[in-house]
């Protein structure tokens, strides 16, 4: 029963924290910020409190957001007596389970997201705000998200917070703002938020599909204010892609499958062809954005019969056009996994070597798993058995610790 509470908390935290923080901040002021992020994380501690030994309510939701409500609520009668609370409470005088404040509540995340996109700080900061402020993610997964040190996070948070503060922007969106400009920052953090989801730090899950599906929402979501934009067009072809698999990453006993060992079978039609015509959308404008060239990367993944007829000459020329986009370590790990298919073993092994120099990516357990991988493939079982301990140190997941014990175990 506990687990079983523990569980449905830590979901709720990431579906329900950022639609919260929008919703008492839009209703309360943008001062009354990081109130609302402390109200909605204590009552999401109450929750577990109080559900472990009263049991799970019939609406969890609604639950929570009348205890958010009655929290702020108490907030502000303690920062100022002469405040009118009745003023306040109109505010919440729609029943919680009604259709009418489900839209309203959605509506307040998607201003907050672009709020929070405008302030006058620089994107990659405006970005760490979001994924903070809305998304509940701790400073350690926005580090891991951005590949940033967890100080320069911890910095930045403070001074876009502080920036808020001193200003005392306004965050009603007026009629006439151009919100264009902003929509990358805001399809970037979407981006992290859903691959946070699908490569999950979490310790007992792989994949937190709740994160995804919330990540592909927002997004649709913002494809009804912005229809036929190509970036998001292709970003919901990319989710698409991705969400197709979801099935076959792991298998009934609770293992990691590999993408080469996957049942293919498994695979969600469905969510394929979604990708498809999302993917031919973005393709109506001349712009070209790094998501259009990941959702074609995933889409040879999805159309190739197996994996041996994977299209690996083509996903290579893509990696190399993505690099010129967005030049990151990680893509450079990806390009040395596509050589090792092409058959450059020898280059694919030096080039992962030579990524060792990153300070941020030595730290990456995939690093060193497939190092551990290509050393046990040609034969030099003590190479791979030190890049297998490593790579086992370096990863908080238990389902990805019992893959890489698996493997040290079959050389």
């Amino acid at each position: 029963m506990q687990e079983d509470v523990n569980q449905l908390v830590d979901n709720l935290f990431r579906t329900e924290y950022g639609k919260m923080v929008s919703y008492l901040t839009s209703k309360f002021g943008i001062n009354f910020l990081e109130e609302a992020e402390d109200v909605v994380q204590d009552t999401l501690v109450t929750a577990y409190q109080n559900w472990t030994f009263n049991g799970v309510p019939e609406n969890p939701q609604a639950w929570i957001f009348v205890v958010c409500k009655n929290k702020a609520i108490n907030i502000l009668k303690k920062k100022s007596k002469s405040v009118n609370i009745d003023n306040y409470q109109k505010y919440f005088s729609i029943p919680p389970v009604s259709t009418k404040l489900e839209q309203e509540i959605e509506d307040s995340m998607l201003r907050m997201i672009f709020n929070c996109s405008l302030v006058q700080i620089d994107d990659k900061s405006s970005i760490i705000l979001i994924l903070s402020t809305l998304c509940g993610f701790s400073r350690k997964e926005i580090a891991q998200a951005l590949l940033i040190e967890e100080e320069a996070v911890k910095k930045r948070l403070y001074r876009a917070k502080k920036r808020i503060r001193e200003t005392h922007l306004n965050f009603d969106l007026k009629k006439g703002v151009d919100l264009q400009d902003r929509l990358s920052v805001v399809c970037d953090t979407l981006y992290l938020l859903f691959n946070q989801g699908y490569n999950s730090s979490s310790q007992k899950e792989l994949i937190r599909k709740d994160m995804c599906l919330e990540a592909l929402r927002l997004t649709d979501l913002l494809l009804q204010s912005f229809p036929g934009e190509p970036k998001i067009n292709a970003l919901m072809s990319l989710m698409c892609f991705h969400i197709a698999r979801f099935e076959s990453r792991i298998d009934d006993r609770g293992a990691i499958v590999l993408l080469k060992n996957q049942n293919r079978d498994l695979w969600n039609k469905e969510m394929i062809n979604g990708g498809l015509r999302y993917l031919s959308a973005s393709a109506s404008g001349e712009i070209l954005s790094t998501f259009h060239i990941e959702a074609g990367i995933a889409a040879e993944h999805c159309l190739s019969d197996d994996f041996k007829s994977t299209n690996w000459l083509k996903i290579s020329e893509l990696y190399q056009l993505l690099y010129q986009y967005k030049p990151s370590p990680i893509i450079l790990l990806n390009q040395a996994i596509v050589k090792w298919q092409l058959g450059y073993q020898g280059e694919a092994i030096d080039d992962l070597n030579s990524l060792k120099e990153d300070d941020i990516l030595n730290g990456y357990y995939l690093l060193h798993a497939t190092l551990g991988e290509f050393y046990a493939v040609t034969g030099k079982p003590n190479l791979a058995l030190e890049s297998y301990v490593i790579a086992k140190n370096l990863t908080s997941s238990n389902l990805e610790k019992e893959l890489i014990h698996r493997k040290m175990d079959s050389l």
